[in-house]
């Protein structure tokens, strides 16, 4: 006990002060707990049809090879990321999952004292990471569930050095005009890097945003993050990209772990890469799901947000934590955004079409016997 008092004396308040990210619990953990079988999980913005069959291929192919080191630059896979979005190799950085990424961009820019701007709610790895060195949160709330560009363009001060923006947003679904994201980037100081997550942007419809990689040649600043974990459902293998002004992605290379991206995530990465048949699947799979949900959800009387991503914000006007605790009962998993501020929200990812069939079902006779519930209560 003398020894841990004497390491704490070591450890900066910023960091005493952090708190873990909350990882859910197993599948099977919450079937035993619960005594359910067969639960379906709606809740981490996963891809329903799993990984692209050539992926699969593509890493049993490299299972013979694990005794060797993985390709320390990830040669074929920045190579194929280049040729795709028109940039060169140098302007690539990958890293274990785009969180990963995000830890790069602020450990390269951010000092104690430096100011880092996002909004709220939105992912929580920014804080997370920023408070980690010593920086300063900056938190804008979202207006209208959108990003209040204005009032972040507001909060810019000298010791301003990242914007992060989801577009779309996790976890109201909202994306950017695009008109605001033009705007946005005339007004702001050249010194502030403005990072665009864009982890759910091919789920975006109808080109109802733009994204930052539009603005990368002619803007130093804008910084572009995408993931395999979502619509390419390699969400296990941990593999994100960013696609950036080349100086700033040789400081990010430096921050970089040698081997970051084992050789299984980059050859299931290369092969989802050449599988357009599967992403096809998953966005129309995507998109009639919302359809359904849309109208399902809006029959049960619950309002909905409309969504660029895989996933709904729905207002069950009830208790969230309550809501998900009796939808666990009829095994279905979803996610309380109690935590998110949204005390009466669940997020609900799009499944197969029978796991959203049997989700409404199990939410319709979880609020009926909520209703129920809470009448028995004011009669008594």
């Amino acid at each position: 006990m003398q020894d841990e008092r004497k390491l704490d004396v070591f450890i900066p308040g910023y960091i005493k002060d952090l708190v873990p990210y909350p990882p859910g619990k197993p599948l099977e953990e919450l079937e035993r707990e619960y005594g359910i079988k067969n639960a379906i999980k709606l809740a981490s913005n996963e891809n329903p049809l799993g990984p692209s069959p050539k992926a699969c291929k593509a890493v049993e192919e490299a299972l013979g090879k694990l005794h060797r080191y993985p390709d320390g630059s990830s040669y074929y896979l920045k190579n194929r990321l280049a040729a795709r979005f028109n940039v060169s190799p140098g302007q690539i950085v990958l890293g274990n999952g785009s969180n990963e990424l995000i830890e790069f961009m602020v450990r390269v820019l951010i000092r104690p004292g430096s100011e880092v701007i996002s909004s709220e709610p939105s992912f929580l790895v920014y804080r997370k990471a920023v408070q980690a060195v010593g920086g300063i949160n900056v938190v804008i709330p979202l207006k209208d569930n959108r990003h209040d560009l204005r009032a972040i363009k507001g909060a810019v001060t000298e010791g301003t050095r990242i914007i992060f923006l989801d577009n779309p947003n996790n976890p109201t679904g909202s994306v950017i005009d695009s008109e605001d994201i033009c705007a946005f980037l005339a007004v702001l100081p050249d010194n502030i890097v403005v990072v665009f997550d864009e982890a759910y942007m091919e789920f975006v419809r109808n080109g109802a945003t733009r994204s930052g990689l539009e603005f990368l040649k002619n803007d130093r600043r804008v910084v572009t993050l995408r993931t395999f974990s979502k619509a390419y459902g390699l969400a296990g293998l941990r593999i994100g990209y960013g696609i950036m002004d080349a100086a700033l992605a040789g400081y990010l290379e430096r921050v970089r772990q040698p081997f970051n991206i084992n050789s299984l995530a980059q050859a299931g990465a290369l092969a989802a890469l050449d599988d357009d048949e599967h992403l096809d699947k998953t966005l129309k799979a995507t998109w009639e799901g919302l359809d359904f949900f849309y109208k399902a959800l809006d029959e049960l009387g619950c309002t909905v947000l409309p969504s660029h991503a895989n996933f709904l914000l729905v207002d069950v006007h009830s208790d969230a934590k309550k809501v998900y605790d009796d939808m666990l009962r009829h095994g279905v998993i979803v996610r309380a955004m109690n935590a998110y501020g949204f005390p009466r929200h669940i997020r609900i990812t799009m499944g197969l079409p029978y796991e959203n069939e049997r989700c409404v079902e199990a939410l319709r006779q979880v609020l009926a016997n909520r209703q129920g519930g809470e009448n028995n209560v004011q009669t008594a």
